[in-house]
């Protein structure tokens, strides 16, 4: 009888070990694993003109359209504009079929650090654990979080263009059918879907123009949105695995940031470690900023071109630090918007030349001249313009996507930091 129960502990401490090894490797794998972000929209807050969404023992799901594939993923949820601790009670990842509605079988519940539910610290983010889900490339998944406390939504990006679904009471994120009791298009929570197996991503940073306001909700319409099309259009295996992440946010500036819970939230100057090193796998850096600053300055103190050249020194410095090379963009032209005046305009192509002449970029990409009237060069095309002289339209951001040349992302980021001049 003792031989038998020996014989029955060994087999047992033999499962255990191969248990503990099974584990390690795991563990291991993860550890190791490479990621790139597929899609991703920064944090805000709540216009100061809108009423603060509440939800109590309510399940969001919302829409992410992937730039890239991969076949793992993971989340990035954020609490970073809050102030109270945010109790996430659970998430799931699914394949969208339509709506608010999902591919029966495609669901993946998400944990954190192996448990369903977490509490994110006020002006905090996690990652969820990676779970096995093929994504296609330009396809959209949707995440489902259930917050079972009142919960006020104010990490939030309040440009979605993208429909989100809010359900009744109950935790819905494991349901195929989702039941909608009311819509939003502040996006809120999530600020990340990541992708393991690609080659790493592009962070596309700017204003409302990045962020696509102007185009068409529910579309994907914005011009990264076109890029990331494009670069799957390629056939280059290598363009094909870069993902395109959005950080984009509408009324932002690159030197000053908006007082707490504004629309335009904090500057690119200090957002960028935020929305852009902590990319994942971010290998390049395109910015489309300096149009807010210039038009929301007084013409008794305005923002001179040598102020903005001294901030995209400091990114082009931050970046390179990183090895992540920086593509500049010209300013679009915005004739006939609220924001025009002569001394401005002189901003604006001051600010277009030393982006075009300089030799301390990796790159540049000049919207300037692809959206601009031949007839009159400080008014945008008409097919190009929304209707407010500012912002791009459809075909507009279309044509913007589309100048952006793909031999910038063939080359390798820069490794080392570039003195500014």
């Amino acid at each position: 009888m003792k031989r038998l129960i020996s014989l029955r502990s060994l087999v047992a401490l033999a499962a255990v070990v191969g248990w503990l090894q099974f584990a390690a490797l795991a563990q291991a794998q993860t550890r190791f694993e490479q990621w790139s972000g597929t899609f991703g929209r920064p944090p805000a807050g709540p216009p100061p003109t809108a009423d603060t969404v509440v939800v109590t023992n309510q399940t969001l799901r919302l829409v992410a359209h992937t730039s890239t594939a991969g076949s793992r993923v993971r989340i990035r949820l954020s609490n970073e504009m809050g102030t109270t601790p945010l109790t996430i009670g659970a998430a799931a990842i699914a394949l969208r079929q339509g709506g608010a509605q999902t591919i029966p079988g495609s669901h993946r519940a998400l944990t954190f650090s192996g448990a369903a539910s977490i509490k994110i610290p006020p002006g905090a983010p996690v990652l969820s654990d990676p779970v096995d889900l093929g994504v296609a490339a330009l396809s959209d998944v949707v995440i489902s979080v259930y917050l079972p406390a009142a919960t006020p939504l104010t990490t939030v990006h309040p440009n979605a263009l993208q429909t989100v679904y809010i359900s009744p009471a109950g935790n819905f994120t494991a349901a195929a059918t989702f039941p909608t009791a009311r819509t939003t298009w502040m996006w809120p929570l999530l600020t990340e879907v990541d992708v393991s197996g690609t080659g790493g991503a592009i962070a596309t940073m700017g204003d409302s123009i990045t962020d696509g306001v102007g185009s068409t909700n529910n579309t994907n319409n914005r011009w990264p949105d076109w890029l990331a099309r494009r670069l799957q259009a390629s056939s280059n295996d290598a363009l094909m695995r870069l993902g395109v992440v959005n950080r984009g946010m509408a009324g932002n500036r690159l030197l000053t940031s908006a007082v707490p819970g504004s629309l335009s939230g904090r500057s690119g100057l200090e957002r960028f470690d935020r929305d852009v090193l902590a990319t994942a796998g971010v290998r390049y850096l395109v910015f489309a900023l300096g149009i807010n600053d210039i038009g929301s300055a007084s013409s008794s103190a305005p923002v001179t071109a040598a102020m903005l050249i001294g901030g995209y020194r400091q990114l082009i410095a931050r970046a390179h630090a990183r090895g992540i090379a920086v593509i500049g963009t010209t300013l679009i032209p915005f004739q006939g918007s609220s924001y025009y005046s002569a001394a401005r305009e002189a901003t604006r192509q001051e600010v277009n030349t030393w982006i075009r002449t300089t030799n301390e970029l990796d790159g540049t990409v000049d919207f300037d001249r692809v959206l601009r009237d031949p007839a009159n060069p400080l008014r945008m095309q008409i097919a190009y313009d929304s209707g407010d002289h500012l912002h791009p339209s459809n075909f507009g951001y279309q044509a913007m996507g589309n100048a952006v040349p793909l031999d910038l992302f063939r080359a390798p980021a820069v490794l080392e930091e570039t003195t500014a001049q």
